[in-house]
């Protein structure tokens, strides 16, 4: 630049980065004096030729700059659509990304690929993917009953969205019914459809001990797991379905923590990494659905408390809704569809059809074959309905043992009258008849497959095998006359037993009883008596006056 002082300062920097500093500050200064144009590129090209005059430098005729236009973002370079480029700038710092930031950010990814995966597998969360059983049917009693009523539940706990969205949640839905009909697999249909983590955790795991949401206090290490999966759902809050399955097992204290869930509040008290916490769930998409079998193994009914019962959304999915009966009948066909070698491409056909088929399989004189939507030849035909006649007499059979099941449980011990009725008619119970039917079957063989099975369900009741097996033979109006006198003598000696006591019994309360039972038939003798002596009854009755000796001869 021809300035002594610039000269005398530059030499007396021995630092290459200290020397283009002030290199840069005296060509900024000589050009902001003397009004010169100097853009950012043209002044690393005068420090360069400052600091290494020996350089070669050709001249070139490519343009060093230019304008990329029309360019849409918002990235900071970016100005009304336009870019400037020079060239020398350009490649120093696509050479400084590809050196550094790149591998940089690759080496982030791998290190928080592998932070995710760890914690993943800390969380256990692939566990927590819905997984729809390749056997679920979405049948008829599904897309008219239980879809809608989970639904209306599951709207109150995340939040309905559009004009009917709710500004405040709430609310638990409790799904009820005997082993087998799918109340577990209809929950992860669900939250599987509508992209919900499923947090599922076992009641038989929790037990009757665990009454707290803190796993220290959990009496072993099941136990422990299964509060810890409590403590996760609540701590992840949005887009978490917690579903507790089979809560007959589990504590009545437990399940009054969940109450708080259920009101505006929608705030619970846990522990979470050793830590007591408060998990404030407000305004978040968080559901839970609890289920059960509401018939313990004795027969009576287990109780719910009654503060959350109150603010639930109760469904009996082994009972039938009222006018939905022949829905509710059909379900058991539709659900065992797959067990069913023949049945079985059915279940990926238009529903009309098997409906259309169980009407020619019942001998419905308005169903045509020439209606199906997917014709069969004439042998499938006779195959497929040969199976759906002998399914419909079985189920028969399962409904009325599903409906003699629940009666029996639902039924308090002091007011029996036989022995609790324990076998079951469910649709697990369908499907397992199902399987076992072949179109070349007889009604006798289809009653052998009926008796096989359930013979080997009864065998797990031991000593109430005998009375279950004859009060299914009563069901199903097949008693013998040996059968029937045998069942009227285990129906005696069960009222006999449970008005005097059994030999476990304390000996007085067992004379009490007697002496109880023995006021009962006196008692009635006496009332006997006392309407065979009545005189309106004698006018009224010439018989009973003549029984009485009031006619005179």
């Amino acid at each position: 630049m021809g300035s002594p002082a610039y000269d005398e300062d530059l030499a007396a920097v021995d630092d290459l980065a200290a020397r283009g500093q002030l290199a840069e500050a005296w060509i900024s200064s000589y050009a902001a004096a003397t009004g010169a144009d100097l853009t950012p590129g043209d002044l690393s090209e005068a420090v360069a030729a400052e600091l290494c005059p020996d350089l070669l430098r050709y001249d070139g005729d490519a343009p060093p700059t230019a304008t990329a236009e029309g360019l849409l973002g918002s990235h900071p370079r970016v100005t009304g659509g336009r870019l400037p480029l020079r060239l020398d700038e350009f490649l120093a710092r696509t050479a400084r990304f590809a050196a550094h930031d790149v591998p940089a950010f690759r080496a982030y990814q791998r290190r928080r690929t592998a932070l995710v995966g760890a914690e993943r597998d800390r969380l256990r969360l692939d566990d927590h993917r819905p997984r729809v059983m390749s056997a679920f049917v979405r049948n008829r009693l599904v897309d008219e009953v239980y879809l809608p009523l989970v639904g209306d539940s599951l709207a109150k706990q995340l939040g309905a969205t559009g004009d009917g969205k709710r500004t405040d949640t709430g609310g638990l839905l409790l799904l009820l019914s005997p082993p087998g009909y799918g109340k577990t697999t209809l929950v992860e249909y669900v939250a599987e459809r509508l992209g919900l983590m499923l947090v599922k955790v076992g009641g038989p795991a929790l037990g009757h001990a665990v009454t707290s949401l803190d796993p220290a206090d959990a009496p072993n290490a099941t136990a422990r797991q299964e509060v810890e999966k409590i403590n996760f759902a609540l701590a992840a809050g949005n887009n978490t379905l917690l579903y507790l399955d089979d809560i007959q097992h589990t504590s009545p204290e437990l399940l009054q923590k969940f109450i708080p869930l259920c009101d505006a509040t929608r705030r619970v008290d846990g522990v979470w990494d050793g830590r007591p916490r408060t998990y404030d769930l407000r305004g978040k998409r968080f559901a839970v659905c609890m289920a059960g079998n509401p018939y313990t193994e004795s027969g009576a009914r287990f109780q719910v408390p009654d503060m959350l019962a109150n603010r639930a959304d109760v469904w009996n999915l082994g009972d039938v809704l009222t006018g939905k009966e022949d829905a509710f009948a059909l379900s058991f066909l539709e659900n065992a569809l797959t067990a069913n070698p023949v049945l079985a491409p059915l279940a990926g056909r238009d529903r009309t059809d098997l409906e259309l088929l169980v009407r020619l399989a019942t001998g419905d004189p308005t169903a045509r074959a020439d209606r199906l939507a997917h014709a069969c030849p004439p042998a499938e035909l006779e195959r497929i309905l040969s199976v759906l006649r002998h399914l419909v007499a079985a189920r028969e059979t399962v409904l009325a043992v599903n409906a003699a099941y629940i009666a029996s449980a639902a039924r308090s011990d002091d007011t029996r009258t036989e022995p609790a009725f324990r076998l079951q008619g469910s649709y697990r119970n369908m499907n397992k008849i199902a399987q076992r039917i072949r179109p070349v079957m007889n009604d006798a063989e289809r009653a052998a497959v009926l008796d096989d099975h359930y013979t080997a369900e009864a065998q797990t009741l031991t000593h109430g095998a005998e009375a279950n097996l004859l009060k299914l033979a009563e069901l199903r109006g097949t008693l013998t006359p040996e059968q029937a006198a045998r069942w009227a003598e285990v129906r005696t000696a069960h009222v006999r037993a449970r008005t005097l006591g059994g030999p476990g019994d304390d000996p007085l309360t067992r004379a009490v009883a007697a002496l109880g039972l023995l006021a009962d038939r006196v008692a009635a003798v006496e009332s006997a008596i006392t309407r065979a002596a009545d005189p309106r009854r004698l006018l009224a009755n010439p018989h009973a006056r003549d029984a009485a000796g009031g006619t005179e001869r």
